[in-house]
């Protein structure tokens, strides 16, 4: 599935990844002058006048002795969708955990384990206010669709010229973390913390 979805946004094959753009974009430029009610309901109507027209012709040319009328679709109607017990225990496994990590982020935010991550998290979201004021949800969605199906393939084309940028950036956000860090009471490496500790005790 991974797989699949990379090559889908390289471009390996220009004809899926480029319906797959095109379909995306187009029903997600829908939903910015119509109701996501609206959109569902004709994409569906379309996608059975589509079905329901090659079956009709299926049937057709059974009448007309050109064809045995058989289900275009009865591979997909044989396939077995039935979860085994095993497979239902590994999916809600996956969930729970899923759910469980996740509570344990927000844990680590909201409640202040960190105080540095807390503070960051709190940037992000004042960013976040002046970004929503400028653009909605569903504009910031195109954007990253937009993203999605072109970063990669840039980055795979100048990989090595991003590298070096990025792990310039790396670099000074690292350097500039450890100064905060280091001004802050009680949020000191561990090392420097340690060796704190050691010396009140010596004393």
């Amino acid at each position: 599935m991974g797989s699949k979805v990379a090559d889908l946004l390289y471009w390996k094959d220009t004809r899926t990844s480029g319906a797959v753009f095109t379909g995306l974009m187009a029903s997600l430029l829908c939903l910015l002058h119509f109701s996501i009610v609206s959109v569902a309901a004709h994409l569906a109507l379309l996608g059975l006048c589509a079905t329901i027209s090659l079956r009709v012709y299926r049937k057709v040319l059974q009448a007309v002795h050109r064809g045995d009328g058989t289900n275009p679709f009865q591979a997909y109607l044989d396939m077995d969708l039935t979860l085994t017990q095993e497979q239902t225990e590994r999916l809600s496994q996956q969930i729970a955990s899923l759910v469980v990590s996740t509570a344990t982020q927000l844990r680590h935010f909201f409640l202040v384990e960190d105080l540095v991550d807390s503070l960051k998290l709190a940037l992000l979201f004042y960013i976040l206010t002046f970004v929503g004021a400028i653009f909605n949800g569903l504009t910031l969605v195109i954007l990253g669709v937009v993203a999605l199906f072109t970063i990669p393939l840039l980055y795979r084309q100048h990989q090595a010229q991003i590298d070096q940028y990025v792990g310039l950036v790396t670099n000074q956000l690292s350097h500039i973390k450890a100064k905060i860090r280091a001004k802050i009471p009680g949020t000191g490496t561990p090392a420097a913390s340690a060796v704190s500790r050691s010396k009140a005790k010596a004393e």
